[in-house]
């Protein structure tokens, strides 16, 4: 979804790229889904209240709609092989679709671009030592977004 929200926001003009990057982080330590809570921030920055409950149910009624739907079928479906099957084939696309989403963020905050600068260079070490933290050292990632967090305040401001 993260894909679609950033070309209506860039089609149509809501705010800056780097706004719309904002917006996802304060979305993305928010509870519950990114989509929707950036598309609510996204709806209240460019029409207050309104817009957050006109971008709330715009981006939750069609996804329950769908949800309700699968899970009908699959209650009834659930144990054919060709289903079973073909949710197996499935777990790579959804992958796919995360890392591409995750390697599109990247690319609108210039981590991906290196061009040598300070910003590029110490965005890429603070990715690192997140991922780091997060695999190999098994730390939770409220830790690692509060000390990301405030290593961007020591850097940046």
């Amino acid at each position: 979804m993260m894909p679609f929200i950033e070309a209506a926001v860039t089609k149509y003009g809501w705010m800056s790229s780097e706004q719309l990057t904002n917006m996802i982080a304060i979305a993305g330590m928010s509870p519950g889904p990114i989509a929707a809570n950036s598309a609510i921030l996204i709806g209240y920055s460019t029409a207050g209240i309104s817009g957050a409950i006109i971008a709330a149910v715009a981006i939750l009624l069609p996804s329950l709609i769908l949800v309700l739907i699968a899970a009908a079928f699959f209650v009834k479906m659930h144990h054919n092989p060709l289903v079973e099957a073909m949710f197996y084939g499935l777990k790579p696309l959804v992958t796919s679709l995360i890392i591409f989403a995750a390697i599109s963020f990247a690319q609108s905050n210039h981590l991906v671009a290196i061009n040598g600068s300070f910003r590029s260079i110490s965005l890429l070490i603070i990715f690192v030592l997140s991922l780091f933290a997060l695999l190999k050292l098994r730390w939770n990632p409220i830790y690692v977004i509060v000390l990301s967090g405030l290593i961007g305040i020591t850097l940046y401001s």
